[in-house]
């Protein structure tokens, strides 16, 4: 895993590991309820436990999310949110709380975007990187580029069905962390999170010739699975269960949802 010292996003996992804790990422969609909303709720989320954010851009087509995040895309849409609003939230977001943002984003508008000009606005403003869930490194030359030349990191996802040759791709080409994803199919919460998750992250620790920081997501919502989780990986990566909080309970309630799941993060002695 290459440039790990200039990496933000690692830099504050390792700080979360110093402090006897693992990392605790959130999740939310821009621009809902509204683009103000949101950024204040991204920073309510990073004062409240919140070791990296993840902010996501509405997008027409999420083939990765669940219903609940899906429902606040669509309205974020509806509400006449655009991609250079992107760079407008995470300005102010980097300006009012220390907290690496990584936004995550399907890959389309990135390119109708430009792919050198997104990297170096997301820059500009002060964001830390990308998590790119539907693209590989080997079709991401383009990123895999502008990234260098940035210094921002490149977040990838790695399944459960990857293969050792996938998985290989994915360790080379990630900084900050791996996203690992705990399950097969759409975020959303689960009683229960796949094993399978464990042990996607003990097959990249054996493949890893570097230190390897992996993160879990999907179907995380409990302070209990964001501490099971933390048994075996670095972070926990937990979306919907904030975005009900917001939806339902406001910035207060997202509060309490954030502080109550960073309490997971505690690591036993």
């Amino acid at each position: 895993m290459s440039s790990p010292v200039t990496s933000r996003v690692a830099a504050a996992i390792d700080a979360a590991h110093t402090q006897g804790r693992g990392a605790f990422i959130g999740y939310l969609p821009l621009g809902f309820p509204d683009l103000q909303t949101s950024i204040d709720a991204a920073v309510i989320l990073a004062e409240s436990g919140a070791d990296v954010l993840e902010l996501g851009p509405p997008y027409s087509d999420p083939v990765m999310d669940g219903t609940i995040i899906q429902e606040a895309t669509q309205a974020a849409l509806a509400g006449g949110f655009r991609v250079r609003d992107t760079f407008t939230a995470v300005h102010e977001i980097t300006s009012r709380v220390d907290v690496p943002v990584l936004v995550m984003t399907y890959w389309n508008p990135v390119m109708q975007y430009g792919v050198d000009r997104y990297a170096d606005d997301l820059l500009a403003s002060g964001g830390a990187g990308l998590i790119t869930p539907d693209i590989t490194p080997d079709s991401a030359a383009e990123w895999i580029a502008a990234s260098e030349r940035t210094g921002l990191d490149r977040v990838f996802l790695a399944a459960p069905t990857s293969t050792d040759g996938r998985l290989d791709l994915i360790i080379e080409a990630s900084t900050g962390f791996v996203y690992t994803v705990s399950t097969m199919g759409i975020t959303g919460e689960r009683t229960e999170l796949d094993a399978a998750a464990r042990r996607l992250v003990e097959r990249m620790r054996a493949r890893a010739s570097t230190p390897l920081r992996a993160c879990v997501g999907i179907g995380i919502s409990t302070p209990d699975q964001v501490a099971g989780v933390l048994e075996y990986a670095d972070g926990a990566i937990v979306g919907t269960a904030l975005v009900r909080a917001l939806r339902d309970s406001g910035l207060e309630g997202l509060a309490e949802t954030a502080r109550a799941l960073s309490a997971g993060t505690r690591l036993p002695a």
